[in-house]
């Protein structure tokens, strides 16, 4: 019970006619976030942290994209 593995939230559809999915990059601390930047206001909304490829790759697969921009 004390160790039971978090579940996942679910993935939510976004409207590639309003959001575009973007890796946002720090260049000082080289933070990784991904999510999508909506591209009437430029507005970002973080979905997750990227750590190393394998989130990367989770959250490509999430949201069943090919390649994803990085913005720094």
């Amino acid at each position: 019970m004390w160790f039971a593995k978090k579940k996942e939230p679910e993935a939510k559809n976004y409207d590639p006619a309003l959001w575009k999915p973007v890796v946002r990059c720090s260049i000082c601390t080289g933070e990784q976030a991904a999510g999508f930047r909506e591209i009437a206001t430029g507005r970002f909304e973080e979905v997750m942290l990227i750590r190393d490829e394998r989130d990367l790759a989770r959250f490509l697969k999430k949201y069943g994209l090919e390649t994803v921009t990085k913005e720094y």
